[in-house]
């Protein structure tokens, strides 16, 4: 259960998480008065604000690694992910990794 502040309004404590380019991740620790949707996670933690690279288009988001929408319900301890977009299709990437290893294996 979500911890009461000192005007007795429930707090949730979540953690917002990103990685917004490779080799970096960053986790920021939010609280916020209930009931508190995802959206208002990624708000509060100032990462669209620090790292205008994932605010391209709606950002999209999960729940411990689950894939969800920004209006969905937070519980106390939840972890908020932020997913950058594609850089490439992954079956574009498949082709291009095979077509690269198929060139190396003739020589």
């Amino acid at each position: 259960m979500g911890r009461a502040d000192g005007a007795g309004t429930r707090k949730l404590r979540v953690a917002v998480a990103c990685s917004p380019r490779a080799g970096v991740a960053v986790e920021v620790e939010v609280a916020l008065p209930a009931p508190a949707t995802a959206f208002d996670a990624v708000r509060a933690s100032g990462v669209l604000e620090r790292y205008p690279e994932l605010s391209v288009g709606e950002p999209s988001v999960g729940i411990w690694g689950r894939a969800c929408p920004l209006g969905t319900a937070l519980s106390d301890g939840d972890r908020v992910e932020l997913y950058r977009p594609l850089a490439i299709d992954p079956n574009e990437a498949r082709r291009l990794r095979a077509r690269r290893l198929r060139g190396n294996a003739r020589r």
